[in-house]
Parts: C-alpha cells; sequence; structure tokens
C-alpha cells in the first residue's frame, strides 16, 4: 500500500509545484488547502482523500500551466478518475470525476455561485461547457455521488489562499492508504 502512496506524493515533489490554473498558489498547496477544508468539515475519510486528489488528473495529463488561456480543456477530472479509480473505490474516484460537473451544476442552480468563481475558473468553465442545463442539472442530482461532488467543489473553490499553513503531504499518508481499496491495474 505504501507503494502507491509513494507514488501519489512524488507526483506532488516533482509537478506540483507548477501553477494552479492561474491563480497564485501551486498544485500542492491547492490539494493541501482543499483536504484541509475537508478535514475541518468533519468530512469523512474518503471525502478527505478525495479533496487532496481531486486535481491529480493536472499532475498526470502533462500540459502546461496556460491551457485555460489557450482554449484547452485538459479534461483533468476524467484523468484522475481514471487513475484513482485503479487504486480506491468510487466513493473516491467518482467524487473527483464529479467535481468539474458540480462547478456546471452550481452555476445553473444558485445564483450567485458564478460570481464567487475566481477569474481562472470562470475562464475554464467556459471551456468545460459552462452552466448545466436544467435536463443536465436533474440528471447530475440522480447521480448517487453528487452530494458528495458538490461538498468537494466547495472546498476546491476555497482552496485558494496564497501563503495558508496546513498540514503537509504527509499528514495524509495512513488516510490514503486505509482507503485504498483496489490492486492497480498493469497498462
Amino acid at each position: 500500500m505504501s507503494e502507491i502512496v509513494d507514488e501519489i506524493f512524488e507526483l506532488f515533489r516533482t509537478r506540483g509545484r507548477s501553477r494552479y490554473d492561474g491563480e497564485r498558489i501551486s498544485q500542492t498547496e491547492h490539494a493541501l488547502q482543499s483536504a484541509d477544508l475537508a478535514v475541518r468539515a468533519g468530512a469523512a475519510d474518503h471525502l478527505v482523500v478525495a479533496a487532496l486528489l481531486h486535481d491529480i488528473g493536472h499532475l498526470l495529463h502533462g500540459l502546461d500551466e496556460e491551457i485555460v488561456d489557450r482554449g484547452v480543456d485538459g479534461r483533468h477530472e476524467n484523468v484522475g478518475e481514471r487513475v484513482l479509480a485503479d487504486w480506491f473505490g468510487p466513493e473516491i474516484s467518482e467524487p473527483v470525476r464529479l467535481h468539474v460537473a458540480a462547478k456546471r451544476y452550481l452555476c445553473a442552480v444558485e445564483p450567485d455561485y458564478y460570481d464567487q468563481l475566481s477569474e481562472a475558473s470562470r475562464r475554464s468553465l467556459e471551456l468545460q461547457g459552462g452552466p448545466m442545463s436544467p435536463g443536465e442539472a436533474i440528471a447530475f442530482e440522480r447521480n448517487p455521488h453528487s452530494i458528495d461532488a458538490v461538498r468537494l467543489r466547495r472546498w476546491d473553490d476555497a482552496a485558494k489562499i496564497e501563503g495558508l499553513e496546513v498540514p503537509d503531504l504527509e499528514s495524509y499518508r495512513e488516510r490514503i492508504e486505509a482507503q485504498r481499496t483496489r490492486t492497480p491495474i498493469v497498462r
């Protein structure tokens, strides 16, 4: 189990210093802040791990930091879900897959939500399909992981504070190891 955690931490060490999607913090800072918000909210361990790893697709897809500025959607949520589904159950991989859809959903159902998004999140929203239609919102609500995805989305939105002190990656090792339910698939 530790090998998977070591692999995840190595990704953060080698690629996590890059800026987070046009924000003033790094990918690693964003992940740690998201996880800390989940812990502070009293979230179950699976959701804390999902919060920590929700943007792992950014570390894996190999695209540069300015992809949104060039009009490219890296579909990081799908990249992350595919990898996480090899190691964890759907209680982690599905909220990760759905956290972008949750942004689109919240834009459709909460009038003030869009105004609270950072400029970078607004730009990426356009590439991700914009606010959901009423039919899309109903379908999203029917997904059994939609509530966790919305909670994750709110932590994602709030986890963009420059210089915030939060626990380090190592403090999440046991949580991650305890959530691992699958043997990795060799590709």
